[in-house]
């Protein structure tokens, strides 16, 4: 057991719940905080350097949606998007039939590039975030780029996307805001508000520290956000946060997210409660192993569920020199 999977049990008798949790053909195992699965490291899906667009020797930022039920003509079953983040970054896919892989590269790669006449022009683009619009029956894509700006592009097939608009800057939040990026929008009502999407994304300040903050919306083309964070760094004992998830469970919301490598490299995990004002952080809900390919960081959570499976696809490995790699729970 390692030292931190300790922390969490220890954690547990003062608020964190500790449940059984089976998976299939294994014996049960503890879930994770908030009765969540006990995602346990399978395999890489998908490597920059057995890719054939891949400028940069390095991709980032996970997405992966079940398409099969939901596009007319999909290529695979789960379409995975992913990025490079240096310059100049680029929107990408890969697909497959099944969460466990294989996943094959698009071979139009990228399918958003950093360059979008007469839209804009920047350095690169970067962290793609899919969300299936049920009412519009499209793909909406959340991506950044530069770091300051977080933008939406629509599509019908999931492959060919039409610009729509800028839904997050540093303009739109509090004064001292450097970055607003890896934002993911998900479904999820708010009546209180008028809202029935949520954006989670990261925020980072003057004195270069990031933090989760959030906003709402009641289309997901428009926004308004909390002025302040959701989640402070300082508060779960780390310099740095980033790559955050909504998840939720028995009618509360919670929210994952990673840590920089010298705070743990860990994800963590906080409820916010059904309407977002409980602040109960939950301590570790992924534990990044030493051995490779996570070598000490597990980022970028996303999840998914095959045939009632469920699955976490992230990053794993040194920032700018990992992998996207799939846990099952």
């Amino acid at each position: 057991m390692t030292v931190n999977r300790r922390r969490f049990l220890q954690a547990a008798t003062t608020g964190a719940t500790v449940l059984a949790a089976g998976t299939l053909g294994a014996p049960p195992a503890l879930a994770a905080p908030g009765g969540f699965p006990d995602y346990r490291y399978v395999r890489t899906l998908l490597r920059p350097d057995q890719l054939g667009y891949d400028p940069t020797g390095e991709i980032i930022f996970p997405c992966v949606r079940g398409v099969y039920d939901r596009l007319s003509s999909p290529i695979g079953r789960y379409y995975l998007y992913y990025a490079p983040h240096n310059d100049p970054g680029g929107i990408c896919l890969a697909y497959g039939d099944s969460l466990e892989g294989p996943f094959t590269e698009y071979p139009g790669n990228p399918i958003v590039a950093n360059r979008w006449d007469p839209h804009y022009s920047v350095p690169h683009v970067s962290s793609p975030h899919v969300m299936w619009h049920a009412g519009q029956r499209e793909m909406w894509l959340y991506f950044h780029g530069d770091n300051r700006t977080t933008r939406l592009a629509r599509s019908a097939d999931g492959i060919h996307f039409t610009y729509d608009k800028i839904v997050l800057s540093t303009s739109m939040l509090p004064a001292g805001a450097t970055e607003a990026s890896y934002a993911r929008v998900f479904p999820y009502n708010l009546p209180s508000r008028g809202a029935r999407y949520v954006m989670v994304f990261m925020r980072n300040i003057t004195a270069d520290r990031r933090n989760i903050s959030w906003g709402w919306s009641a289309d997901g083309r428009n926004w308004q956000f909390d002025p302040t964070p959701l989640v402070e760094p300082q508060a779960v004992g780390a310099v740095n946060l980033s790559g955050p998830h909504l998840l939720e469970r028995n009618g509360n919301a919670y929210v994952v997210y990673h840590t920089d490598k010298g705070s743990g490299g860990n994800i963590l995990i906080t409820e916010v409660g059904a309407d977002f004002s409980r602040r109960r952080h939950l301590g570790v809900f992924y534990d990044s192993r030493s051995a490779a390919p996570e070598s000490g960081r597990a980022a970028a959570p996303c999840f998914g569920t095959d045939r009632g499976v469920p699955y976490m696809i992230y990053e794993a490995g040194e920032r700018l020199g990992g992998v996207i790699a799939m846990a099952r729970g």
